[in-house]
């Protein structure tokens, strides 16, 4: 079965760290640029972060650079996001996504270039 499956969410306060897993089943990791994005509630999904198949280029939102770190161990099928000095303003659902579209171009802020998502993490980070 296809599937992403993410992981290491949960309560922690203003300034600390988690790290995010997203574990991916049925393809292989390598073929694919992922996404990372969350999903506050009451508001519309969003961009976080996003790494090319093979690590060369990865991208920020501008909330998160220099605190967010994106990864992926392709041998081992999963990518990774390191969440450091975390803000109240962080809280939110985080989903894992992959394009598997093959397209040439990759719009990789935008949530309709992703055709496969997880179930989500919560993150919630008190003040």
């Amino acid at each position: 079965q296809v599937k992403l499956v993410e992981s290491g969410g949960g309560l922690v306060q203003a300034g600390g760290s988690l790290r995010l897993s997203c574990a991916v089943f049925g393809l292989t990791l390598s073929s694919y640029p992922m996404g990372w994005f969350r999903q506050a509630l009451g508001k519309e999904r969003e961009f976080v972060a996003a790494i090319s198949r093979t690590s060369t280029r990865s991208y920020y939102t501008d909330s998160v650079k220099g605190r967010f770190t994106i990864s992926r161990d392709n041998a081992k099928n999963t990518v990774s996001l390191v969440m450091n000095s975390l803000k109240p303003e962080d809280t939110a659902v985080y989903y894992c996504a992959a394009d598997r579209s093959l397209e040439p171009t990759w719009a990789f802020d935008r949530a309709v270039s992703y055709d496969l998502w997880g179930q989500g993490t919560q993150v919630t980070v008190s003040s």
